[in-house]
């Protein structure tokens, strides 16, 4: 009877936020011109907004204008002097908390300021526009008669000076309001450990005698969590172990490759699968209609919106769209201003939109070649510096590569797989191959976190690639000579599949004529 009115009462509360999505539809132009003038008048208090010469009079022709576009190189100074305790700098005040995340050319990680705004007015008001879209849909759910299982990462929050960092799900976790940590599971204490193996299994121990009825995180952790229940309890999928299961939020990844699996697990109608889009600098779009694959782009949560075409894309040095310009199925970059001191920041992501009315995005992949089927956001400058070290260690030279990923299938992790033309080949390719994996580990934090205790990542896989494999490739491409490079990684296995089926028949050939 408790649970039931708690239930009651929060759908109750959740209704303002459905109107408030509402009206921003109905007026996108006006709402995104309005986040900008909030957003410049906090940056006018600045020593980046005073130097620029922005307050809240400024137009967006005008902050196109002064203001160039960033990548997170071009912040790390500033930033750096936030983590040290200065204020006033690229937001007002001081900010103490940091979420820490890979995908720079300029070191292992990078560190993305989250202010009090940030946190209250994007990351949170996404989470609850979430919430009220799902009633919206289905006026009976009964979410909160239970609780919701979330999964975050695994790195611990860690002190530079006064400032902390860590994972983005840890700060939200330090931060959650005591409603929801009241719905919650599994406890902050288990939530925020940082050794996987351990966590897992404390998880475990906690959830799977507790009524669950949804699920909130990043799909390639789950299937580590739900292979491990039904070992444990001998079901053959998770309705038998939560009846009353209804609700799966997921994001951070690219889910197609998973969702056969995740229907599996969770058969029939019961649940509902919902994308969201949320990331450490912001949570920018949900799935409002399960029958569309685009996420409803939030208009209203501290964040202002321009974009770059994809086929003029030139870095910093590219030309925005407005939001009210976009065309649907253009892939673009999405560049983003935040209510944490992001100014025009290239986000990294690129994304095509599915609708203008609403503007609803999907995302399409990166304005880089990168992996990041696991959340572990591998680029190539991070492939590219491994491999060098590997060979120095392993005596081998390279002359070209490609990396892909290998899925998750039941009971078996994912992976990596390189396919590599060696000039000279290393002694011991076992012995390259964790070399190369390891790394790969120092240059890149998350992929290192999916790596512990091989319950994501297992080793990578090396497939020694025929002599002149990639030039054969290029040219059946057509491709030989001028600009045309091999591209170093995919986030699918469409090239990784081309080449391995060249390499078997460029194999066959060199057999048939050692026989001939």
């Amino acid at each position: 009877m408790f649970y039931s009115l708690v239930n009651k009462v929060i759908r109750f509360n959740l209704r303002k936020y459905i109107e408030e999505l509402f009206a921003t539809m109905e007026d996108p132009k006006g709402t995104q011109n309005d986040v900008l003038e909030e957003l410049l008048a906090q940056g006018g208090k600045t020593s980046f907004g005073k130097g620029y010469g922005i307050d809240a009079t400024t137009t967006p022709q005008e902050f196109a204008k002064k203001v160039p576009l960033h990548e997170y190189g071009d912040l790390e100074p500033f930033i750096q002097r936030m983590r040290n305790g200065e204020a006033d700098v690229l937001w007002p005040g001081v900010i103490d908390w940091y979420a820490k995340s890979s995908g720079t050319t300029s070191g292992v990680s990078k560190f993305i300021p989250i202010s009090e705004e940030n946190i209250k007015n994007c990351h949170f008001i996404g989470g609850r526009y979430e919430l009220a879209l799902y009633f919206n849909q289905n006026p009976e759910a009964a979410i909160f008669e239970g609780l919701g299982l979330r999964l975050g990462g695994s790195t611990a929050i860690e002190q530079h000076g006064k400032s902390r960092s860590g994972d983005l799900s840890a700060i939200l976790i330090e931060h959650i309001p005591m409603w929801a940590e009241f719905r919650s599971a599994p406890s902050p204490s288990t939530a925020l450990m940082s050794d996987w193996e351990e966590k897992i299994d404390a998880i475990l121990d906690e959830v799977i005698q507790q009524n669950i009825t949804s699920l909130w995180g990043v799909s390639s952790w789950f299937l580590v969590l739900f292979e491990k229940i039904l070992e444990r309890t001998g079901k053959s999928n998770l309705l038998e172990v939560w009846p009353n299961l209804e609700l799966f939020a997921h994001g951070g990844v690219n889910f197609a490759p998973y969702e056969f699996t995740f229907r599996a697990l969770m058969p029939g109608d019961q649940v509902t699968f919902m994308e969201n889009y949320n990331a450490s600098e912001g949570f920018f779009a949900i799935q409002d209609n399960p029958a569309d694959q685009g996420m409803l782009l939030l208009l209203n949560s501290g964040i202002y919106y321009e974009f770059i075409p994809m086929s003029e894309y030139q870095g910093t040095r590219s030309t925005t769209i407005a939001l009210s310009e976009v065309e649907l199925d253009t892939e673009y970059a999405m560049v983003i201003t935040t209510n944490s001191g992001l100014w025009r920041y290239i986000l990294g992501d690129t994304v095509t939109f599915t609708s203008r009315s609403p503007y609803r995005v999907k995302v399409s992949g990166r304005t880089a070649h990168f992996i990041n089927a696991f959340g572990e956001e591998v680029i190539v400058t991070n492939a590219e510096e491994a491999l060098k070290a590997a060979c120095e260690r392993c005596t081998a030279r390279t002359r070209d590569f490609h990396a892909a990923p290998v899925f998750m299938d039941q009971g078996r992790s994912g992976a990596h797989q390189w396919i590599i033309e060696f000039d000279e080949l290393p002694n011991n390719l076992v012995e390259f191959s964790h070399t190369l994996d390891q790394e790969l580990q120092k240059r890149n934090s998350d992929y290192a976190a999916k790596r512990k205790g091989n319950l994501v990542l297992s080793n990578l896989q090396i497939v020694v690639a025929q002599d002149r494999l990639f030039h054969h490739w290029l040219k059946a491409k057509g491709k030989l000579g001028g600009q045309n490079k091999i591209p170093r990684l995919a986030n699918n296995r469409k090239l990784m599949e081309e080449y391995l089926k060249l390499n078997e028949a460029l194999q066959t050939n060199l057999e048939l004529l050692s026989k001939a």
